[in-house]
């Protein structure tokens, strides 16, 4: 069973900087890099959306809102994506999950909550103006 763990959350202030991670266990080397990945975000009172996401051959697709400020990036040695974010703003704020899934196309990339079949528990970023 593919379990994900994400750690690195935490309070900044507005202009500031995180770096998540989201390890994964359960899984061999050789699978972890055949998983697309992806980290999503959820706000209270809003849906769960994707934020970054990143392929087995690194291909990435970025939510407009973060495009340019946040970078996503995967070292399979260790079977950890990552998830830097830079330039943050208060509308940041959120509990952010990291999601795998298996994928047969090393280029697929998707921002689509549907598209994952595994998930994190999640780690909390605030951003204070």
């Amino acid at each position: 069973q593919v379990q994900l763990v994400e750690s690195g959350g935490g309070s900044v202030q507005a202009g500031g900087s995180l770096r998540l991670s989201c390890a994964a266990s359960g899984i061999t080397l050789a699978t972890y890099t055949t998983y697309s990945m992806a980290w999503f975000r959820q706000a209270p009172g809003k849906e769960r959306e994707g934020v970054a996401t990143i392929a087995r051959a690194d291909r990435t697709q970025y939510a407009d809102s973060v495009q340019g400020r946040f970078t996503i990036s995967r070292d399979n040695s260790k079977r950890t994506l990552y998830l830097h974010l830079n330039s943050l703003n208060p509308e940041d704020t959120a509990m952010y999950y990291c999601a795998a899934v298996p994928s047969p196309d090393p280029l697929s990339v998707s921002l689509a909550y549907s598209s994952y079949q595994y998930w994190g528990q999640g780690t909390q970023v605030n951003v204070s103006s």
